[in-house]
């Protein structure tokens, strides 16, 4: 995991007790905004001194479970780029970007609760998800298994029914088709095919 300049890198274990409670957070705050930092701690395994040296407050959890989940997401373009053929890498990215899209809907009470108050610190911003497409994007146009021209924010637009279906019901066959759908829209044109 990445850390703020000036901090030494954690131990291992220390890495996987942050990991394992940002786990149970996601799980937990999804389910309620209000659910007691106690509650998240004792199902972590870890001690109230070992959670709050983590996550000193809420807010402070639940942006580091946005800031977390969304650098998974910029991170998988390249993994998925390096051990896919490029029209694969982006399908798979695209479900990935669904599970990113279903834990912020879920959290969605949660992530307004802690960016609300006048001296709350802001959500981080989409640029990274953006630049991870836009590689994506051009190494299939390279590929030849898009059409060309295609931008980030063509595809995000046309991937935002994500944000429509509901996170708590069996929203996967819904995204899975819906994905494929544009997935097709992006190679009508592509001169590879």
């Amino acid at each position: 995991m990445e850390r703020k300049k000036g901090t030494s890198p954690l131990r291992s274990d220390a890495e996987r007790n942050r990991r394992r409670i940002l786990e149970v957070a996601l799980a937990e705050l999804t389910r309620s905004a209000d659910v007691p930092l106690s509650v998240i701690a004792k199902k972590a395994g870890v001690g109230q001194g070992t959670f709050y040296r983590n996550f000193p407050s809420r807010e402070a959890l639940v942006l580091e479970i946005y800031r977390f989940e969304m650098q998974q997401l910029v991170d998988s373009a390249a993994e998925l780029l390096e051990t896919r053929e490029p029209d694969r890498a982006l399908r798979e990215w695209m479900d990935r970007f669904a599970r990113f899209a279903m834990a912020k809907a879920g959290l969605a009470d949660a992530i307004r609760q802690a960016t609300s108050g006048p001296d709350q610190p802001a959500k981080p911003g989409y640029a990274p998800v953006t630049d991870a497409a836009e590689v994506l994007l051009r190494a299939n146009e390279e590929a030849g298994t898009i059409r060309p021209g295609v931008s980030s924010d063509d595809l995000l637009l046309a991937i935002a029914g994500l944000w429509q279906i509901d996170p708590r019901g069996d929203w996967q066959p819904r995204v899975a088709r819906l994905l494929d759908f544009v997935m097709d829209g992006l190679r009508v044109g592509a001169p590879g095919r």
